[in-house]
């Protein structure tokens, strides 16, 4: 029988009807969301209890809007009480992201599970006052989302904001939300703003909902620690297996995000708060960082010179197969406190012995190098990283896996003295890291018989060449006629 275009419209009515009878997959029976402010870096641990409305579903989709996404660097999504992350793949859609989520196993009808979906956002807070004299407070804001948006209706959901100090400036009651909550909107509780309980919310992923409900909150708080962000990071990591040595080089830009400083810097002041042991709470006198077990020739300098202002406490190298749960601890103290707007720029680096770090398949031939991406400073950002990897000189069959994507990948040839032909580089940028961003790259290569020899003999022939020259240039005569004997 032909097809009939008149049949269009009764398909199309009927395409509907089944998608609509078949409704969302889920139900949330209750949200919860834990907002743990801090600096430049804000973690956030959104928590579903889902169930599940149809047979044999295994995606799940979480929501984030546009302001929050915006400022989400890193995101994971695990079974509560387990450890392993799931996978994830991301849908952009207008006012909003969809992260579809792939459970562990497939759910039935009216069975229950609770998803925990974990974000760091970076520089979602600023200070307010943008301004602050040496002796006085930090205060920041923070904006968020009112809902949490999802594709699926929720029985209940509230939002914890929480601040490291009970001091609470300000927060934001929200307003028009009368359909989900007859109770209070909005209550404060120590360090902690809670938002909500709200019911009965149906699926907010829609222009509609957003439009009518959706808003932003703002928390102003007191903030006592500094604000710290690396404005630029350059990692160099080189790799010599004729000195059974890993060489590791941070150029650090570090800077202030605080409050900017009001007036002038005053010695008197800050000596005065050292005494009192009141320093201001957006001043950075120090930093303590953990770097590796077994390193040794550490080095931090500055524009001026050698800073000998720091301090190194090595923890020894743990045995092969063991777990290395020790770090060494190194101290840092710059020329000058670092206040609010404040710059300043630093390098570090260090020594490790080559087995820390690359292990060796002798039936292969292949050696595996495993890179930290970054050393990570407490409760920072870095901006922007150059990470570069530089293996030994005539490597070959070059391959790397890195735990999440970079934001480019070149690859290059990197000539220090001794070299002949180069040694193979690897060039990555970052860009937002944090603390979750501090995992290893692992880089495979091989290194032929002769790459391992060709320093030797290209040391031995300039040597060579060095004595020939000087045996055979005193015989070499110039001059345009032979002198004769005077008789």
């Amino acid at each position: 029988m032909p097809f009939q275009w008149a049949s269009v419209p009764l398909l199309l009515l009927l395409w509907s009807t089944s998608a609509v009878l078949a409704g969302p997959a889920f139900e949330n029976t209750a949200i919860v969301r834990t907002v743990e402010l801090g600096g430049s870096v804000v973690h956030v641990t959104t928590t579903y209890a889902v169930r599940a409305l149809e047979n044999n579903v295994k995606t799940y989709t979480v929501a984030l809007g546009a302001g929050d996404r915006a400022k989400t660097s890193w995101l994971e999504a695990k079974i509560k009480g387990q450890d392993k992350p799931l996978d994830i793949k991301e849908r952009v859609e207008k006012g909003y992201s969809l992260i579809d989520v792939t459970l562990p196993k497939a759910l039935s009808t009216n069975k229950t599970l609770n998803l925990v979906f974990e974000t760091v956002q970076t520089h979602a807070t600023y200070p307010w006052p943008a301004t602050a004299a040496q002796g006085e407070e930090q205060k920041l804001k923070y904006a968020t989302e009112l809902f949490v948006l999802s594709p699926y209706s929720s029985v209940v959901q509230r939002s914890k904001i929480r601040a490291m100090v009970p001091r609470i400036v300000s927060f934001t009651e929200p307003v028009g939300i009368e359909p989900f909550t007859s109770d209070s909107v909005a209550t404060k509780s120590g360090a902690t703003i809670v938002y909500g309980p709200y019911n009965n919310i149906p699926a907010s992923t829609n222009v509609n909902f957003i439009q009518e409900y959706q808003q932003t909150v703002v928390v102003h708080y007191h903030h006592e620690q500094p604000v710290i962000e690396i404005l630029d990071l350059k990692r160099a990591v080189e790799v010599s297996h004729w000195g059974a040595n890993i060489n590791t080089q941070d150029e650090i830009t570090l800077h202030n995000a605080g409050p900017k400083l009001k007036g002038h810097f005053s010695r008197f002041e800050h000596q005065k708060q050292s005494y009192q042991k009141k320093p201001a709470p957006h001043m950075l006198p120090a930093l303590q960082l953990s770097l590796p077990a077994g390193i040794r020739d550490a080095y931090y300098y500055d524009q001026i010179g050698n800073v000998s202002t720091s301090k190194l406490r090595v923890a020894p190298l743990a045995p092969k197969g063991s777990q290395r749960v020790q770090h060494s601890v190194l101290e840092l103290r710059p020329r000058y406190p670092l206040l609010g707007g404040w710059n300043y720029s630093f390098t570090l680096g260090w020594d490790a012995p080559l087995e820390s770090s690359v292990s060796y398949d002798k039936k292969t031939g292949v050696y595996t190098l495993e890179v930290p991406i970054l050393t990570p400073v407490p409760g920072s950002v870095v901006n922007h990283e150059e990470l570069k990897i530089i293996l030994p000189e005539g490597a070959t069959d070059v391959q790397f896996a890195t735990p999440f994507p970079p934001e480019s990948v070149s690859t290059g040839t990197h000539v220090t003295y001794l070299d002949t032909v180069g040694r193979p580089s690897i060039t990555l940028e970052y860009r937002d890291l944090t603390v979750k961003h501090a995992r290893e790259i692992y880089v495979t290569y091989k290194v032929p018989f002769f790459s391992h020899i060709r320093k030797a003999i290209s040391v031995a022939g300039v040597f060579f060449t060095l004595f020939s020259a000087a045996i055979l240039l005193p015989r070499i005569s110039l001059s345009i006629s032979r002198k004769q004997k005077v008789q």
